[in-house]
C-alpha cells in the first residue's frame, strides 16, 4: 500500500532583515516546504551601514532577488495580527497567509521617547530606512558648519558622530551615562582620543531634556544649538507579538523557550532583535542575527521531523565601531559578551569592520547557495538579567 504523501507545510517568515532572510534560505533544506517571506519594504536595508547612507558614505541596500533562494515567495507587505486559531497572518492590504510555521522575525526599530519633550517631532532616528532618508536629505541641506546633536554614547551614537565629524561637522555626542560602555576602560580611551581629534564635543554624564527645533536641552538646563538632532540611544521593537496576544518583555520582544519557541504557541518561532529567550534577550546586533535566524529555521525544521529541537547555543565575540572611513577599534569579549581588556584599533580595524559588514550579505547568501552551510560561534552564556534596552542596539 503506498504511503499518503503529506502535504507540503508553509511557513511565514515575518520580517526580512538579517535574521528573517538568512532563516527563509535555512528552511530551504526540506523540499516539502514552501516559504513566504513578508516585508514591508521591496529592498534590503542592511541596517549596519545607515551611519554610511546618512552620511553619504555609502549605500545601505540589497536586491533581494540577490539574497533569497530559489522558491521562496517575497511578500511586500506589513504583518499586522498573527491569529494563532486560525493560523493565519493578516497583513496591512486586508489579505491572509495561512501558515503552520511562523518565524517572527520583526526586528527592531528606533526607541524616541515620548517622555521627552519635543524628542519626537524635533529628534530624527538613524535606526530604519525612512528616517535615514530623511535625515540625509536634511544634511544636504544644511550648511557645513550648523551644529549638529547626536543623543546616545552607544557604538551606534559613537558611528554616527564620528562619520559626520570625519567630514567636516560641528557634532555633540550627548553620552547620557559613560561614552561607550560597552567597551573596556582602554577601548573607550582610544573611542574618546580619536573623537576629541575631530572636533567632536562629547557630553558624559549629561541627560537631554527637551529638544527643540533649533537646540537641544541638557538636563542640567542649558541649551546648545542643534540645527539637526540625531536620536541614537536605545531602540524598540515592533508590537506585532503584544497585538496578537502573545506575551512579550517589558519592550515587546516575543518571550520564547531556549530553543527560540513562543511559550503560548508551538508553531510560532522568534528570531533576532524582536526576540527574548526566557526572558534574558541577546544584545541586539547583526553579529547575533545569522545565528539566531539559522536556530529559528532549525527549530521549525525539527518540529517538522518530529525531532526535538535544539537549545540556543551562541557565544559573542565582541563588538566594532567604525571611527569614520579609516579608522575603528575592535573590542574582544568573553563568550558571554563582557569586554576584556583587549582591543584593536587604527586604519587596520576599519578594514576589518568593513569585512564585518561585507559578511553579514555573504552569510545570507550563502545560505541560499547551500541551506544549512552557515556555522557561528558556541558555548557562550546570557546574563540571568535581561541586557539594558538602552544598551541593546550597539552594532557588532
Amino acid at each position: 500500500m503506498a504511503t499518503p504523501v503529506q502535504p507540503a507545510r508553509k511557513v511565514v517568515v515575518v520580517g526580512g532583515g538579517y535574521a528573517g532572510t538568512l532563516a527563509a534560505n535555512r528552511l530551504r533544506k526540506r523540499d516539502d516546504v514552501t516559504i513566504t517571506l513578508v516585508n514591508p519594504r521591496p529592498t534590503f536595508i542592511d541596517r549596519i551601514r545607515l551611519h554610511q547612507f546618512v552620511a553619504g558614505t555609502g549605500a545601505a541596500t540589497a536586491d533581494y532577488r540577490s539574497l533569497l533562494g530559489d522558491g521562496i515567495d517575497l511578500v511586500v507587505d506589513t504583518a499586522v495580527r498573527i491569529d494563532t486559531t486560525a493560523r493565519t497572518v493578516r497583513l496591512a492590504s486586508g489579505r491572509d497567509l495561512d501558515y503552520d510555521y511562523a518565524v517572527y522575525a520583526v526586528g527592531s526599530t528606533a526607541a524616541v521617547p515620548a517622555s521627552v519633550p519635543g524628542a519626537a517631532e524635533n529628534a530624527v532616528s538613524m535606526a530604519e530606512w525612512e528616517p535615514a532618508q530623511r535625515l540625509r536629505a536634511t544634511l544636504g541641506e544644511l550648511p557645513p558648519d550648523a551644529p549638529i546633536t547626536v543623543v546616545g554614547g552607544g557604538l551606534t551614537g559613537i558611528e554616527a558622530a564620528a562619520e559626520l565629524a570625519e567630514q567636516g561637522r560641528r557634532v555633540t555626542l550627548v553620552c547620557g551615562g559613560i561614552l561607550a560602555p560597552s567597551l573596556s576602560a582602554s577601548a573607550r580611551r582610544s573611542v574618546s582620543r580619536w573623537l576629541s581629534r575631530h572636533g567632536v564635543a562629547v557630553l558624559e554624564k549629561t541627560g537631554v531634556a527637551a529638544v527643540r527645533p533649533d537646540a537641544v536641552v541638557l538636563s542640567e538646563g542649558a541649551a546648545r544649538p542643534s540645527a539637526l538632532t540625531i536620536w541614537a540611544a536605545g531602540f524598540g521593537v515592533p508590537d506585532l507579538a503584544a497585538a496578537s496576544g502573545l506575551r512579550t518583555d517589558g519592550i515587546g520582544r516575543l518571550l520564547t523557550d531556549e530553543t527560540l519557541t513562543s511559550v503560548d504557541d508551538d508553531r510560532i518561532v522568534a528570531t533576532g532583535d524582536a526576540a527574548a529567550p526566557s526572558g534574558r534577550p541577546l544584545r541586539m546586533s547583526c553579529q547575533a542575527a545569522a545565528p539566531l535566524g539559522a536556530q529559528a529555521a532549525d527549530t521549525v525544521l525539527s518540529s517538522i521531523a518530529g525531532t526535538g529541537p535544539t537549545v540556543l547555543d551562541f557565544a559573542f565575540t565582541g563588538s566594532c565601531v567604525s571611527l569614520g572611513r579609516r579608522s575603528g577599534v575592535r573590542q574582544f569579549a568573553r563568550k558571554d559578551d563582557t569586554a576584556l581588556n583587549i582591543h584593536l584599533s587604527g586604519p587596520i580595524v576599519a578594514a576589518y569592520k568593513e569585512l564585518t559588514c561585507k559578511l553579514g550579505l555573504f552569510k545570507i547568501r550563502t545560505e541560499a547557495r547551500r541551506p544549512g552551510s552557515v556555522p557561528w560561534p558556541k558555548g557562550g552564556t546570557r546574563p540571568e538579567r535581561p541586557v539594558p534596552d538602552t544598551l541593546a542596539g550597539a552594532s557588532s
